[in-house]
């Protein structure tokens, strides 16, 4: 018997179900690919500092929640398409889509260190048409329809725009060196350097107004939340984008890439400059959030936003390093890399109390709950 209250916030809105299942299907997060992108970009820092077992282990794990995710967002699609409108009608909300190209991308690459770089060329290509709709869709709903968002809404999820845009980057220049075919390095090098130059605009963009929110609006605990660690995330991004430029420069050193290396360089060490300085206030947000203002430390989706900058900025670390031979960049990366391991394991093991939690809670309690 389905003891769920029906939704009466939005008339236009489907109804809850009131199966667990099916109402987490209906209710599901548009960012939770970040789970994929995060356990996905862990498994690649592993793999890079000659842990293969364990970025196994973890590639596989990405590997399911990538099926899971794309079968459950399919059936949102099918089932609940009004409420997926309502998502991609709202900014704020429609900006956290971009974590499906990105979480595409991020598994793309784990399967190019494999060698299954045909698997990981198709899911690229849906990821860049998955790219196309949102961005010129977003930025047409927010320009020509005049559906602006608040300042008080352009927080840390925004950069996921940027996170996005990127992974395109890296995924192309990770497919240069392993596509046989003639053109293929030229094009995907172009393509990398493409879409680094746009990223790169993009988050300085979103950054500037990011710290004027900041700076202009009163920022509450829930506001305060792990969207931040997105910002140094989206760093960390642009600066593995721009280590496979230079990777592939020397691979493929075109008259381009030669010309364009001083310039890389220098941008990408600021940008990592730029996030390595962040962190320290991303550590007393947080501080703040959960001590001073006592935030609940139960599980939620967008924990897996702190998850992925962690594991990004290891990757970062150690491919910049190894591409301009700065040691202490791989270093410090071999360090790093297992702040991210741990971060995955705690919010892991959040993920499987709620879940433990949620099945000994009765239906009724947890349908309006919803």
């Amino acid at each position: 018997m389905n003891t769920a209250k029906p939704d009466t916030t939005t008339p236009d809105i489907e109804a809850l179900p009131g199966s667990r299942t099916a109402r987490w299907i209906a209710t599901l997060d548009p960012g939770y690919f970040a789970a994929v992108m995060a356990t996905g970009i862990v498994s690649l820092g592993l793999r890079l500092l000659g842990q293969p077992i364990l970025a196994g282990i973890l590639l596989w794990v990405a590997g399911g929640a990538f099926v899971a995710l794309v079968s459950a967002y399919s059936v949102r699609a099918v089932r609940y398409p009004r409420r997926v409108v309502a998502d991609l009608r709202a900014p704020s909300s429609a900006v956290a889509y971009f974590t499906v190209v990105a979480g595409f991308d991020v598994l793309a690459v784990g399967l190019v260190a494999v060698g299954m770089w045909p698997v990981a060329l198709a899911i690229g290509l849906v990821a860049f048409a998955v790219w196309l709709m949102l961005t010129y869709g977003l930025f047409s709903s927010i320009v020509l329809a005049g559906n602006h968002p608040q300042l008080r809404e352009i927080t840390g999820v925004w950069l996921v725009w940027v996170v996005g845009t990127q992974s395109i980057a890296v995924l192309a220049a990770s497919l240069t060196p392993r596509v046989p075919w003639a053109w293929a390095p030229g094009v995907l090098s172009a393509t990398a350097i493409l879409f680094w130059g746009v990223g790169v605009v993009l988050y300085f963009i979103f950054v500037v107004i990011i710290f004027l929110r900041l700076f202009l609006i009163e920022t509450t605990p829930k506001e305060m939340g792990p969207a931040y660690w997105i910002l140094m995330g989206a760093t960390a991004i642009s600066v593995r984008a721009a280590a496979g430029i230079l990777d592939a420069g020397q691979s493929d050193p075109t008259q381009l890439l030669r010309e364009m290396r001083p310039f890389v360089v220098g941008l990408s060490m600021t940008m990592w400059s730029f996030g390595s300085w962040f962190i320290p206030l991303l550590v007393i947000f947080g501080l703040w959030r959960y001590f001073v203002r006592g935030y609940s430390w139960a599980y939620e989706p967008k924990l897996w936003s702190v998850v992925f900058p962690l594991g990004m900025y290891a990757v970062a670390s150690v491919t910049l390093g190894r591409a301009i031979g700065f040691g202490f960049l791989v270093d410090l990366a071999s360090v790093w890399i297992w702040f991210a391991v741990a971060a995955w394991v705690l919010v892991t093991g959040l993920l499987v109390v709620a879940y433990v939690v949620g099945l000994r809670r009765p239906p009724r309690a947890a349908a309006e709950d919803q």
